[in-house]
């Protein structure tokens, strides 16, 4: 199978995902920062240009009705507890993800985060409840709380390689609790009179949800009309139905796709090619779904909507305030204004890298940051960003003058949080390379991905035996990509004088119909002493892997072609392949090329600049530990 026009940082042909959701979903998010931001700043042009124009329009009211029943809001409300259902269930999925498959999934790493989370809240309100005791604006306190997910993690994507990647993980998490409890506010606090008999009809639907998830339920159409039915009852009951979308999101498994469930899938495609029919058609897309699973499924449908269309609406719908020399010099006069700056500017670092320190401290390291002690306070300060929920709070506690003056105190925030966390990475930039890394990457231990350790004797190795970093890569000798990833390990060896590479059969016999046997026949040169030299003849020559040609490769390297000949008859090498099988099995790989560096496993794009950098990353970090 000759490749044709592959992108190395994309899916590959092989099944193997080069992005995983995580980072798929920090790319949507830094992009979306962008308009976000555009759409911010739409809204103060349209405000201070058209005032009476912008409001009219908002409070335009949309009806929707079935029957004697129905829902009628003005267009704001349809964004703010509408639209944004559908930002929280992406929230919650993200969350899912990383609890099922991500850096959480060791849950003593969830420890740290929820506290960093909880701590990165109480701090700000306990500053704005202090500066605004005595004032009407006393219950406003809960403006002063969320981080917004998409401008942080737009603002460490302007950062670039200043801030450790590990850092994105650790302030998702922040931001997840955040908005968890923030959503819980939002319901207990800024709720309007509850009214019991709409709230306990949720509340039954919501059991029905969860019944109807216990009993493997996968209709997707099922569970949008229990959210939807579930939606009107609490917006009916008082509570802010937004909630419902975080509950649906965390509610959504997560898992890898298995190797078998590809394979069966690829099955289906060539009967399908055999006989293209309806029949086979439904069964080829029903078998392709079924191998992703359903959290990533929806993620790829709603992420993309909420972050370029529902986030910037709403910022439309919500960030117009009129502006004037003396209607700004009374905002920064105000408590209202200056408790949310100070409260996120100040307070958000002083909770998250505070409480993160002191629990380090309490449990002897036992628990600490995935970064270094210098990221963690920049991470801080970039938590102190919050737009999107406090802007949402901000409706719900607010009107007039003080609503003014809470946008302004959210969009200034903004710009100071981003200052502070430049000069935190300046500074941080001046320390000496060694307590600059210290700083970034602290020393605490990476999620090891690789199941089944590296064993000098048994592993086939290129490089020194006791280098700093190891590359393994998962692969197969028929598969393009792996052929394409073969000049880039060479440059990679050639540029690290100290890096270890491991070669692991992973033959993908579905698709690949002669990597199987090429394997086997690495490892019988192997037994006469000579893996490599036949692993880089069958890797170059990934078009003629049948027999007579592994037999020509090893008389051209001058083998014993009659033990050759012999081993591949036997099979004597399928024991050994086979074990590379089960430990891919237990890393959760199922496609190919598949890295992991150091044993940690490799997400990004496998050109020179992105195994470099995973390479360097590693390198930094073995040399702290």
């Amino acid at each position: 199978m000759s490749p044709a026009a592959p992108n190395l940082s994309g899916r590959t042909e092989c099944g193997n995902e080069l992005r995983t959701p995580l980072r798929d979903f920090l790319r949507t998010e830094t992009g979306s920062a962008v308009i976000l931001l555009f759409a911010a700043v739409t809204a103060l042009v349209w405000a201070n240009t058209g005032p009476g124009t912008c409001e009219d329009f908002w409070h335009t009211h949309l009806s929707v009705h079935l029957g004697s029943g129905g829902v009628s809001l003005d267009l704001r409300e349809w964004v703010n507890s509408g639209l944004m259902s559908l930002f929280f269930l992406v929230v919650g999925l993200e969350a899912r993800r990383e609890f099922d498959m991500g850096e959480l999934r060791e849950r003593s790493r969830v420890t740290l985060p929820l506290l960093a989370g909880v701590s990165g809240m109480i701090v700000p309100v306990a500053i704005y409840l202090a500066v605004n005791a005595g004032h009407s604006s006393l219950h406003g306190w809960g403006v002063a709380m969320s981080t917004d997910t998409a401008f942080a993690l737009g603002m460490l994507a302007l950062l670039g390689d200043r801030l450790p990647g590990g850092l994105r993980i650790f302030i998702l998490t922040v931001a997840v609790v955040d908005d968890f409890v923030a959503l819980v506010v939002i319901a207990v606090a800024y709720s309007g009179p509850i009214r019991w008999p709409a709230l306990l009809v949720a509340l039954g639907l919501f059991g029905v949800i969860l019944l109807v998830r216990a009993g493997g339920i996968r209709r997707g159409a099922v569970y949008a009309l229990l959210a939807t039915a579930t939606w009107v009852a609490l917006l009916k009951s008082g509570v802010d139905p937004v909630v419902v979308g975080l509950a649906m999101g965390l509610l959504t498994y997560a898992y890898p796709a298995s190797r078998s469930d590809l394979e069966r899938a690829s099955g289906l495609f060539r009967l399908f090619r055999e006989q293209p029919t309806p029949e086979l058609e439904r069964e080829v897309r029903l078998g392709l779904a079924s191998t992703l699973s359903p959290n990533e499924r929806l993620q790829r449908i709603y992420h993309p909507w909420t972050s370029f269309v529902i986030v910037p609406l709403f910022a439309l719908a919500n960030a117009g305030i009129t502006l004037s020399a003396g209607q700004l010099a009374d905002a920064f006069a105000s408590p209202v204004t200056l408790g949310i700056l100070l409260g996120y500017v100040l307070g958000k670092p002083l909770g998250v890298f505070g409480v993160s320190w002191l629990t380090s401290r309490l449990s002897h390291g036992r628990l600490h940051p995935p970064v270094g002690w210098g990221a963690t306070l920049a991470g801080g300060s970039i938590a102190g960003v919050g737009f999107t929920v406090s802007l949402l709070i901000g409706t719900l506690a607010f009107s007039g003058q003080q609503l003014a003056q809470a946008k302004v105190g959210i969009l200034s925030a903004v710009l100071c949080s981003f200052a502070l966390t430049w000069v935190v990475t300046r500074v941080i930039g001046f320390l000496p390379g060694r307590s600059r890394s210290r700083a970034l990457l602290g020393t605490g231990e990476w999620i090891i991905d690789l199941a089944v350790p590296v064993d000098n004797d048994r592993d086939h190795i290129r490089g020194p035996l006791d280098a700093p970093v190891t590359v393994v890569e998962y692969g197969d000798f028929e598969c393009p990509y792996c052929g394409l990833a073969e000049p880039v390990i060479r440059e990679l060896l050639a540029g690290f004088g100290d890096v270890r590479y491991v070669w692991r059969h992973l033959p993908l016999e579905d698709v690949h119909p002669h990597a199987q046997l090429a394997a086997e026949a690495a490892e019988a040169a192997g037994d006469q002493g000579d893996y490599w030299d036949m692993h880089d003849l069958l890797i170059t020559h990934q078009g003629d892997l049948r027999a007579t040609d592994l037999i020509r490769y090893a008389g051209q390297l001058g083998l014993d072609t009659a033990r050759f000949r012999k081993a591949l008859r036997e099979h004597t090498g399928a024991p050994r392949v086979a074990e590379d099988v089960e430990s891919a099995d237990l890393s959760q790989v199922s496609g190919t090329p598949t890295f992991f560096v150091n044993g940690r496993r490799h997400h990004g794009a496998y050109d020179i600049a992105g195994l470099s950098a995973a390479v360097r990353a590693a390198k930094e970090r073995a040399a702290l530990t």
